[in-house]
């Protein structure tokens, strides 16, 4: 059982790992007639929960029950991961990399995220709304207006050929590689980190 343990909670090699994720599109599609995709969960919550008469979310949100147990595994999964099967060593994180964000102000590296931005003082100040009430409605519309999330596009479109998802993958990249080396350093600078 040790070693168990031990196996578990190691990092898993991208050709383990990448088939995984990538085996779970076929599964869904053949086991189920289902495709793979996180943010359609939370149309269904509020269709569920929103008593209103919206149209948007006027549907038979019981037939996607699945999904929202989908993201209830993936919830408990990771607070079982993190909690019970975390991995004792270090984050290790390079040492270009740390220099970037040190000159951003970043300079916590002991955690999975750095408590210098998610942390709950940060919450109600100028940099916690950019990054959490900003940076979240822009990642919420950008999901409603691409017509899915990151990983509903990228694993599940792009794997059944869908154009609009290599089309969407392509600019979530663009989008990426911008903010990361165009937006962020001026960002952070005006919200004063």
């Amino acid at each position: 059982m040790n070693q168990f343990m031990e196996w578990i909670t190691q990092p898993w090699p991208w050709y383990v790992a990448g088939p995984l994720i990538g085996l779970m599109v076929p599964a869904l599609l053949i086991l189920g007639n289902k495709t793979f995709g996180i943010s359609s969960s939370l149309r269904h919550v509020c269709a569920m929960c929103v008593p209103s008469g919206i149209p948007f979310f006027t549907y038979n949100w019981k037939k996607e029950i699945w999904n929202l147990l989908f993201v209830l595994g993936i919830l408990i999964g990771g607070f079982v991961a993190t909690n019970y099967l975390a991995n004792p060593d270090s984050i290790i994180v390079s040492e270009a990399t740390q220099a970037d964000l040190k000159a951003l102000g970043v300079t916590d590296f002991g955690n999975l995220l750095p408590a210098d931005i998610f942390s709950w003082e940060n919450l109600f100040t100028a940099k916690g709304l950019l990054f959490f009430v900003i940076g979240g409605f822009l990642v919420g519309f950008g999901t409603r207006y691409a017509g899915g999330c990151t990983s509903g596009h990228a694993i599940m479109g792009i794997s059944s050929l869908q154009w609009q998802s290599v089309l969407a993958t392509t600019f979530f990249m663009i989008g990426g590689f911008l903010m990361t080396h165009v937006f962020l350093e001026p960002l952070m600078k005006l919200v004063g980190f």
